[in-house]
């Protein structure tokens, strides 16, 4: 089985930190609330790192940083998914409760820096999470390109293969184009990679263009 890219694993960290630091947040804001002794359904709750809170808030934090924490250590899609899935949630609670700050209807006690922080973090976790993941054509190598995609070409075609290479062949055959080209654009490479690439550069459908390029660097190869 094939290592994963450079950028798979950079864009997997990305994913697990952002996972783990809003994890801890949520963990030291619930932490701090159930150790003040606060009332459980308080719906005026009280001052906490700028906001306010009761029990049950805190409670729900401890479960959602639980959550994160555990996500960003499991890694992988999982971060991702949770990350979204949990900025989802915040960003309904923040719309929900800056209807219900000042009324009886407020079991989190919320106030406008709560709305605000709900928010935040609604943004960072949506943000972060989808970075990479959700994306008109995504690059071959990856992680989240894993699933085959209809795409039309500029010229009605159907792009038959925009995914992640399903072979070690094509991994690194993916990985050699993008090396090649982003060398030629450089300035750099040989003769006979730029034309190589001159070759492929003519195909726009993504899968052939790697079958081709695959081709043309297996009989370079066989004359050597």
């Amino acid at each position: 089985m094939s290592s994963p890219s450079p950028g798979a694993r950079r864009l997997n960290g990305l994913h697990r930190i952002s996972s783990a630091v809003i994890g801890l947040v949520l963990w030291g804001f619930g932490l701090l609330g159930l150790t003040d002794n606060l009332d459980f359904f308080s719906t005026t709750g009280q001052p906490l790192l700028g906001m306010t809170t009761n029990n049950l808030l805190s409670a729900i934090s401890l479960v959602f940083g639980t959550v994160l924490i555990a996500a960003a250590i499991r890694g992988g899609r999982l971060a991702s998914t949770v990350s979204v899935t949990v900025g989802a949630l915040f960003l309904l609670s923040g719309v929900v409760n800056a209807i219900l700050v000042n009324t009886p209807f407020n079991p989190l006690a919320f106030r406008m820096p709560n709305v605000i922080f709900s928010l935040v973090v609604a943004l960072v976790l949506l943000t972060l999470g989808a970075y990479g993941r959700f994306s008109g054509r995504l690059p071959d190598d990856n992680p989240y390109a894993g699933r085959q995609r209809h795409v039309t070409d500029a010229d009605g075609s159907e792009d038959r293969d925009q995914r992640l290479p399903g072979t070690p062949e094509d991994v690194e055959a993916a990985r050699t184009l993008a090396e090649t080209e982003r060398l030629v654009a450089e300035g750099g490479g040989t003769a006979e990679q730029r034309r190589m690439l001159a070759e492929v550069d003519a195909i726009r459908d993504s899968g052939e263009r790697r079958d081709a390029w695959r081709r043309l660097t297996e009989r370079g190869g066989s004359r050597t």
